[in-house]
């Protein structure tokens, strides 16, 4: 089972509205400090949870396409020393697709960044003004043409389900991000959590929700509209043309090892999982201080990782094979599951199950949340 590793480069150079702290908006950066550090925690990383080849490397977190190409080649080679690559590697580079990150892509691809996610979000003007993105339609789409000019493959995610819009709207733009010709998209619905901006915005009256039958409506369409492009559901909100899905994110759907390294990074790996220290100030003293950054180091009780396994596979159109997750673990397969509610369930036509797999239909994704605290008992999912 190849691993899969996380890297995040935590810094913005320009203020944005998902930066946790504002000591991640830097005009300077000592990178020769950062990579020496970054180095520390990989290796650290590799010596606790290694051994297996990574079939993926994901730079995310702040601005990662603004890191210097040649950092990005140093990470790539002591990441292949460290672990080995096995064989097609996906390397991916998460991105605002703003014209001066758009610039430094060559230089990228050139390091070995073989993959590119695009935070579009929208293509109009007036719907990135209402999220908070920095970039306008025309500038992202500049960045996603580019984009696919220097990259073997590319993903952008969209958000939709928003205040006012109707079929017709969505069915527009989701028919125009089809025709761009990706072969992997995220869709997102707009939610409202607790705390956030949009949270305070519907508290004031500024927007209304789109209600939950007009939300289910705009999903139905999303799954009509990518299973006839060819590029259909494999997990909740991302669409992939076969053999394109995310390898990265499936390594946590299916519950792999995965790991992480740099700020604010997790990992779950032979059974413990860990989370490095988020704030880059008090990562680096770690990293100084303990040649790695973790903050936090949790062993995970079999039941808990039983549950986790469930509550990730089943958002999965494959959904999971619950013999098998029973002998991994060494928990017997009843406990895992409520037959007799899964049987129910099925026969409602929102799950579905064969002779060795168990999963969620398309009608019963919109109602996952639900379905999960019903088919997963409950003395799992309080482990």
């Amino acid at each position: 089972m190849a691993r899969a590793l996380y890297i995040h480069w935590p810094f913005c150079l320009a203020k944005c509205p998902y930066c946790d702290f504002n000591s991640h908006v830097r005009d300077r950066v000592d990178h020769a400090q950062w990579e020496a550090a970054l180095l520390s925690d990989m290796r650290h990383e590799a010596e606790a949870a290694g051994g297996e080849p990574l079939a993926s490397v994901f730079f995310g977190g702040g601005t990662p396409s603004l890191m210097p190409p040649s950092l990005v080649e140093r990470l790539l080679t002591e990441a292949e020393y460290l672990w080995g690559f096995a064989p097609g590697i996906e390397i991916t580079l998460e991105g605002n697709p703003s014209s001066v990150e758009a610039a430094n892509y060559g230089a990228l691809a050139s390091a070995g960044i073989n993959r590119a996610s695009l935070g579009l979000q929208a293509l109009d003007n007036e719907t990135l003004r209402f999220l908070g993105r920095l970039h306008d339609a025309d500038e992202g789409l500049k960045a996603l043409d580019i984009a696919q000019r220097q990259f073997g493959r590319v993903s952008f995610d969209l958000i939709y389900a928003r205040p006012g819009q109707s079929i017709a709207q969505w069915e527009a733009e989701l028919a125009r991000a089809l025709g761009f010709g990706t072969g992997h998209l995220s869709l997102y619905q707009l939610t409202i959590e607790p705390g956030t901006r949009f949270a305070t915005m519907v508290r004031q009256n500024r927007f209304e929700p789109l209600d939950d039958d007009a939300a289910a409506d705009l999903y139905a369409l999303t799954q009509a509209m990518t299973a006839a492009a060819g590029l259909p559901r494999y997990e909740v909100s991302n669409h992939a043309r076969p053999g394109e899905e995310s390898r990265h994110n499936l390594a946590y759907w299916r519950y792999q090892d995965t790991g992480g390294v740099g700020p604010g990074a997790h990992a779950r790996s032979g059974g413990v999982a860990t989370v490095r220290h988020k704030k880059p100030e008090n990562w680096l003293e770690a990293v100084a201080a303990h040649g790695h950054g973790i903050a936090e180091a949790r062993p995970l009780g079999l039941a808990e990782q039983a549950s986790e396994a469930l509550l990730m596979g089943l958002r999965l159109t494959e959904g999971i094979d619950p013999a098998a997750l029973a002998a991994r673990f060494g928990l017997p397969a009843s406990a895992l599951i409520d037959w007799a509610k899964l049987d129910f369930y099925a026969g409602q036509g929102l799950c579905w199950h064969n002779h060795q797999r168990i999963g969620v239909t398309d009608a019963g994704i919109p109602l996952l949340d639900g379905l999960l605290g019903e088919l997963v008992p409950d003395g799992l999912l309080a482990a």
